[in-house]
């Protein structure tokens, strides 16, 4: 058994000698070396913000999210407004932000900052869950969360709707771009939660019909500044 295992170690670390091409995108042209070599499937990310956030609103349409870009912060208070009032929301849970937090305030409803203390039961009687984010990426349209960033790890996955608000700045690429912003942000001291957000919940287990809320928010809004 350790002669096995030690063959087996070797042939892995013999492997690992020859540098893998990196996936690349399906823009690419097939001159590529690494085109050559590896299948396409990375869709674009987008080479410009303009085209960034062009991508990134039809992904979020395809996922079934709403996005609702704003000029200011002023303006992501109205926003933020105008979905509790057609809601119909009784209670909010939150995290303080300097995006979030003003925006809130602002509502009718009940409001509840969510501390470093967790009550599955008050969060999931929630109407909704407002949180910031660590980063959005076009390319897929999926939404970086963490537990330093969202209120710790159930805030944005309780509730019944899932509000998102967050700056284009924060919006890039790819996940190769993402996870430099989150090196560049946090260093070695990454947060001990990181989650991507891909559209709402959704499941289609039973006779492959899709469900939304599933497992989690039904309803997924993003509030874009800038």
């Amino acid at each position: 058994m350790a002669n096995a295992r030690s063959e087996i170690l070797s042939r892995i670390r013999e492997a690992l000698k020859v540098v893998a091409p990196k996936p690349h995108f399906k823009s690419e042209p097939h001159g590529n070396s690494a085109a050559q070599n590896a299948k396409p499937w990375l869709p674009d990310g987008g080479a410009t913000m303009t085209a960034r956030l062009d991508l990134l609103t039809e992904n979020l349409a395809k996922l079934k999210a709403n996005l609702i870009r704003v000029p200011d912060a002023t303006a992501a208070q109205q926003a933020l407004q105008s979905i509790a009032q057609a809601k119909h929301w009784k209670k909010v849970a939150y995290h303080s932000h300097p995006l979030v937090a003003p925006a809130v305030e602002a509502l009718l409803c009940e409001k509840w900052e969510v501390t470093s203390s967790f009550d599955k039961q008050k969060l999931e009687a929630c109407d909704a869950g407002v949180t910031s984010c660590e980063a959005i990426v076009a390319q897929l349209g999926s939404i970086l969360v963490s537990s330093v960033s969202s209120g710790g790890r159930s805030l944005s996955i309780l509730p019944h709707v899932h509000v998102v608000i967050a700056t284009v700045d924060q919006v890039t690429a790819d996940l190769e771009g993402c996870f430099s912003d989150m090196l560049a942000r946090h260093g070695q001291k990454l947060p001990s939660m990181l989650s991507f957000i891909t559209g709402p919940s959704r499941t289609g287990d039973i006779e492959r019909i899709l469900v939304l809320g599933a497992h989690g928010p039904k309803e997924l809004y993003v509030i874009l500044v800038g």
